[in-house]
């Protein structure tokens, strides 16, 4: 059979896939899993007891994985071989999805001087990504001391960074979201005066949208999504504009779901796949980013139809169109009741999703429908329960 790996820098133990289990047949194309790992499978430092379950239902006795699978997390304040041997320690896992993970194929902005914001080692993430001019927050604000800027001599001359990177939620909000701001109504030069009339806003990229994510404590806390929430909010009373963001990186962006696809296919010796599993303990971030990224599957697949039939039409004979990138069938969504999602709570109606949308989705039009799961169970152990039963030969 084919033989998936799990891609690490660190010499741990790795769940890699050599054979199938003979009960199970998945067929010409196999299936994908991407897992969330908040509220999946750990619980801030500790490990959710159905996961260890899950994962050894996932293996063969060789420690080999029987399909495809990624871990994509929102998480952006580490840098990904960390988080890898974090869920190494901690699941013996090594393949992870960042939600900053996308910026090292956005290479427009890779030569360019960038702000960042965020904690942990901004720095050498941002390096690591491909970004090699790079400016802190800490920078910036020893750049320009707030008592000291009538001296001439501490005054920037050019700007400070044409783009802002947004990695994660800072560990000084109210330090960050005003340099942030004086960066943007400046356009780069945050030792002059404001100007709200800026006829164009400077880039934004930003990562991870969640509003609410799950540690250890009962309920959920803030995350990145409720710092942008605020960074909009002043940004929007000062100028009357809405801010625009270049891109929205981490679920539920296509872009994170088409990069974790990627590495999925990676794993299948570039072979398309059947059907991606995405699970997930976040309505708004999980359930609507598979079910955005199903809708788009979809498309894709009715467009290279009909494009097929254009070319049977001229031609007499169907010609399949060739693809750079042999997309999967369909994105089925599983959510579990282990993290941010009660379920004591009922499904969001049409006011409550337009309520508690995600924020920098401003492309996006927000339907009830994209944040029903396809299926919703209990903890991650039933979730794989139900991809083995679906992809039974016997089901």
């Amino acid at each position: 059979g084919r033989r998936w790996s799990c891609c690490s820098a660190t010499p741990a133990r790795r769940f890699r896939l050599k054979a199938r289990r003979p009960e199970l047949c998945w067929g010409s194309d196999p299936v994908g899993v991407l897992f969330d790992v908040d509220g999946v499978l750990l619980r801030g430092g500790s490990v959710i007891p159905a996961a260890r379950r899950a994962l050894r239902k996932l293996v063969d006795q060789n420690q080999s994985f029987l399909f495809p699978v990624v871990f994509v997390t929102n998480a952006g304040s580490c840098l990904r071989r960390h988080k890898a041997q974090q869920l190494s320690h901690l699941l013996d896992v090594q393949q992870v999805v960042l939600s900053h993970s996308p910026l090292h194929m956005m290479e427009t902005f890779h030569n360019k001087c960038v702000l960042v914001s965020g904690q942990g080692p901004v720095t050498q993430i941002a390096h690591t990504l491909g970004f090699q001019k790079v400016v802190t927050m800490e920078e910036l604000s020893e750049q320009h001391p707030l008592l000291d800027m009538v001296d001439h001599s501490r005054r920037p001359t050019s700007t400070v960074s044409p783009a802002i990177i947004l990695f994660g939620e800072p560990i000084r909000w109210e330090t960050n979201l005003q340099l942030i701001v004086d960066v943007l109504l400046t356009n780069g030069r945050p030792g002059c005066v404001y100007d709200t009339r800026l006829s164009a806003q400077m880039p934004v990229l930003a990562c991870n949208m969640d509003l609410l994510w799950m540690a250890e404590a009962p309920s959920p806390r803030f995350g990145h999504g409720m710092f942008l929430l605020c960074l909009e909010s002043i940004y929007r009373k000062l100028t009357g504009r809405r801010l625009e963001y270049e891109a929205v990186l981490g679920k539920p962006s296509l872009f994170t779901y088409q990069y974790a696809e990627q590495l999925l296919r990676q794993q299948n010796q570039n072979h398309k796949l059947s059907t991606i599993y995405a699970v997930g303990d976040n309505l708004m971030t999980d359930i609507y980013g598979a079910n955005l990224y199903n809708r788009y599957l979809a498309k894709h697949h009715t467009d290279t139809m009909s494009d097929t039939k254009l070319v049977a039409q001229g031609t007499g004979t169907p010609v399949p169109v060739v693809e750079e990138f042999a997309f999967a069938a369909q994105c089925r969504s599983i959510l579990v009741c282990t993290g941010v999602y009660n379920p004591q709570s009922p499904l969001p109606g049409d006011q409550n999703v337009s309520e508690t949308m995600l924020h920098g989705q401003n492309d996006l039009k927000v339907e009830p429908d994209l944040v029903e799961p396809s299926h919703m169970v209990e903890d991650v152990e039933a979730a794989v329960d139900l991809m083995l039963q679906q992809e039974s030969p016997n089901t």
